[in-house]
């Protein structure tokens, strides 16, 4: 009876792991995705900029401000480096999680 038991705690535990590992691989997935989406987001605003006002935007805020851009500064780092007004900016997303 005793060994029942055991063997049904030790089935539950597996598969909560297994449950728990799956989740886990998820909210990572997810956070990739979102990062990439919002670089993309970032990109496609700052080609608009540059279609519309002839130049770069020089910071992601700007692009806040004046493009609709929305960002969750709690779960993304966001690096955005211009090297002139007239070259297309380096744009990196990285989920605060993945770190």
């Amino acid at each position: 009876m005793i060994k029942g038991y055991l063997a049904t705690v030790i089935l539950f535990g597996a598969v909560m792991g297994a449950v728990l590992n799956g989740m886990l691989s998820m909210s990572g997935r997810m956070d990739r995705e979102g990062a990439e989406t919002l670089r993309s987001a970032i990109a496609r605003a700052s080609v608009q900029c540059y279609a519309i006002e002839g130049r770069y935007p020089p910071s992601v805020r700007y692009l806040e401000e004046n493009y609709g851009i929305r960002i969750d500064w709690n779960r993304f780092y966001v690096y955005y480096e211009g090297f002139a007004s007239n070259i297309m900016p380096d744009i990196t997303v990285v989920s605060i999680s993945e770190e």
